[in-house]
Formats: C-alpha cells, sequence, structure tokens
C-alpha cells in the first residue's frame, strides 16, 4: 500500500507573517481541492518547516494578551499577532524550529486528537534522538512537550473541514528571556526550556530538522516531496 504523500516546504529563517501567508496559500488549495481530482488521492497537504527571523508574541483562539500587554511587548521590539490556532499567547523566535502542518488528516487515516499526539510524539523522539529521554507529552492543558516542568515544545494547531494548520514550536537555541515577558500558553508556575539549555551546548535549527523529518515521516507514516515555495 502506498504511504500518503506529503508536500515539505522548507524555507530556512523567515518573517512569521510570511509564513501565515504560505500556510494560508496552501489551506486555499486543499480546501478547493475537497472533493475533487485535483489533488491526488495520495497527496495528504504539505509541511511548513522555518525558523523565524524576528521575535513575534501570538495568540490563539482563547486570547491571551491584553491591549495594554500587546502595547508592553511591541515596545520591546517584537512583533505581536493574534491567531486561528488553539491555546493562548506564546512566543517565537530565532533558534526555533516551526512546523506548521496543513494536512488533510483524512488522507492520513487521523483525527485531531491522534493529530497532535503525533505531533508531540515526533517533538519527543527529537529529544530522544538528543539524548533527552526524559521528555514527555502531557494532556491538556499542559499539551506540549516537557522535560520536568519546563516545557521544550508548544503546540497549538486548528482544524476545519479535516483540514489542519499551524502546529509546533521546538525551542532549540532560542533566547529564553523573551518567555519572561509572558505567561506562556497560561500555564502559571511552569518554565520553558530549549535543547541547547538541556545539553550544555549550542543546538541549531539546522541540526535539528534531520530528526524531526525522520521523527515525522515514522510517525505519520508518509512520504516526503520536497519543493521550494506551495504551488
Amino acid at each position: 500500500m502506498l504511504q500518503p504523500v506529503v508536500r515539505l516546504v522548507r524555507l530556512n529563517r523567515l518573517p512569521y507573517a510570511e509564513l501565515l501567508a504560505l500556510q494560508e496559500r496552501w489551506l486555499r488549495r486543499l480546501q478547493a481541492e475537497l472533493g475533487s481530482e485535483a489533488l491526488s488521492a495520495a497527496e495528504a497537504g504539505a509541511l511548513l518547516l522555518c525558523e523565524p527571523a524576528g521575535p513575534v508574541y501570538t495568540s490563539g483562539l482563547r486570547g491571551g494578551l491584553t491591549p495594554e500587554e500587546t502595547a508592553r511587548l511591541r515596545a520591546l521590539g517584537a512583533e505581536v499577532r493574534a491567531t486561528g490556532r488553539g491555546g493562548l499567547a506564546t512566543f517565537h523566535g530565532p533558534g526555533q524550529l516551526l512546523c506548521h502542518s496543513v494536512l488533510d488528516l483524512r488522507r492520513l487515516g487521523l483525527r485531531l486528537r491522534t493529530h497532535v499526539a503525533a505531533l508531540e510524539s515526533c517533538a519527543v523522539r527529537v529529544c530522544e534522538l538528543q539524548g533527552l529521554h526524559g521528555a514527555r507529552a502531557r494532556p491538556p492543558p499542559y499539551t506540549g512537550v516537557w522535560l520536568g516542568e519546563r516545557k521544550v515544545c508548544a503546540i497549538g494547531v486548528r482544524c476545519g473541514r479535516h483540514i489542519t494548520s499551524h502546529g509546533l514550536a521546538l525551542n532549540c537555541c532560542t533566547d529564553l528571556v523573551w518567555f519572561e515577558h509572558i505567561v506562556p500558553c497560561g500555564l502559571v508556575g511552569t518554565g520553558v526550556t530549549s535543547l541547547s539549555e538541556e545539553l550544555q551546548r549550542h543546538v541549531s535549527v539546522d541540526e535539528v530538522i534531520p530528526p524531526f523529518l525522520e521523527a515525522f515521516r515514522e510517525t505519520y507514516k508518509c512520504t516526503f516531496i520536497s519543493e521550494d515555495r506551495p504551488n
């Protein structure tokens, strides 16, 4: 049986707004092809990978930032954006691997909850491949991947008509000071960490991408086709 095909779009460093625009193009493509023959029955969508080019705070469907907080964060030199993903406020910036998965879950045989669990499994596997065997996923409201009481990977997705968007943010060598200006994901009393912090060496986004792709391919049981930009 042929495995589903996922288009791999590696974008290097990219402004967050451009990532959202590319994600929207893929969403429109998949939505337009629902019920048509334009998309191969084996093709499940796209995986967009990038490292944010600058600091940005995002809020989710549940909010997370007041107008006063938004003004304060912008004064720090960060961009602030409302998004359609689940969850509350978090930070994205250089040193972080952003994975936005625009996928038709039916073509992968998944439901939303199993998709979220699969993303968590990918991040846990990356941690294990880096030698961090204590990584674990936790149930809501602690969705994501944790090392002890510190979150190393945040997950927030959106799903409509079986098509997902957004995904995960894995801290590789992120400047964690940016997280001190918010309550990440609204979870009081918890911390944030990175692969570099835990391993006490520099772990770049480029170093993490190959093991992440290996974990994604194994977890989603898919085949990648690479392209530079969505059509």
